[in-house]
């Protein structure tokens, strides 16, 4: 598993989200000690995953196995108030992180992210929650999730430590901060830039990418993996799959890991065996050909 340096961490690429640990019929421990096994030493929570209850449960199944909380690195998100609204309050940003702390029985947060952009954020009322987090030694790193660079800027203005993340949705059927990048000066609909060049304002600022819902298209469509609407993707994915020895999904990972923005990228699996398949597909460095090969098939053109 190729590890990435992000401030003083090894990170492994590959990191498990672990919103659907409560899943029926899954068995977390396992799941946990397959991850591990395979390389994996990053876990991504939130304080709404079940209301709290996968970070419990998470909690509770890290206690059966071996693995030290040294050894791993924990992260979770606020923000979202379900319900109500988004919250980047000091007051319910403090508040969230001491909940994930109880319920994952640890005394810090490896790295803390914000889950999604509050438009009535108060930049100093952010900044004094992370230095009281900071200085308390709850949480490490900071980060953000689903934003564009003028909002991380807004941010900077006040917060004093580095971002060192921004977890953004994108794979192969996500391709938009690619797009616009690729049609610069074309009146065509890929031209259109969504998020401010976030891409390349990342790669700038050495924030880390954390790509969130790899196989899916749409928003929340369904797996674009071995999905009949898209025949000519999964020929390619195939064929990529054969070569190297692994499978579609692996391939699918393999082909946002090639990107040298240096991103992780989020599997939410609870299956053991595909864990195993994406793991055993994360050393693999798609060739500059195989990369635009696939970019193609999943539907892009180039101008």
């Amino acid at each position: 598993m190729k590890k990435i340096q992000i401030a003083a961490m090894q990170a492994s690429q590959v990191i498990l989200g672990c919103m659907r640990i409560i899943e029926q019929g899954k068995n977390p421990v396992k799941v946990i000690e397959t991850a591990y096994e395979n390389g994996i030493n990053f876990f991504d929570h939130a304080d709404i995953y079940g209301a709290g209850q996968c970070e419990t449960v998470f909690a509770e199944a890290l206690a059966q196995t071996s693995i030290r909380r040294e050894d791993i690195y924990l992260q979770s998100k606020c923000s979202i108030r379900p319900g109500v609204a988004y919250d980047f309050s000091k007051e319910h940003i403090l508040r969230s992180v001491e909940g994930s702390l109880q319920r994952l029985k640890t005394d810090y947060l490896d790295t803390l992210l914000l889950h999604r952009p509050d438009t009535l954020m108060e930049p100093e009322e952010v900044a004094a929650a992370f230095y009281e987090l900071e200085k308390s030694g709850k949480v490490r790193y900071f980060g953000v999730s689903n934003q564009n660079p003028m909002q991380i800027e807004l941010l900077k203005t006040a917060v004093k430590q580095p971002l060192y993340f921004n977890q953004l949705q994108f794979g192969l059927k996500h391709t938009e901060m690619i797009d616009a990048g690729l049609n610069v000066n074309i009146p065509n609909q890929a031209s259109h830039m969504q998020d401010g060049s976030v891409l390349e304002y990342s790669r700038i600022n050495k924030m880390t990418i954390q790509a969130w819902s790899p196989f899916q298209y749409g928003f929340f469509d369904g797996p674009f993996v071995d999905n009949e609407k898209f025949p000519e993707l999964n020929q390619k994915l195939k064929f990529y799959a054969e070569k190297y020895g692994v499978t579609a999904s692996g391939i699918a990972i393999a082909w946002i890991n090639r990107h040298p923005a240096n991103m992780q990228t989020i599997i939410g699996t609870m299956t053991e065996s595909r864990i195993k398949e994406v793991t055993e597909a994360s050393d693999i460095v798609l060739s500059h050909d195989e990369w635009y090969d696939l970019y193609m098939a999943a539907g892009n053109s180039l101008p």
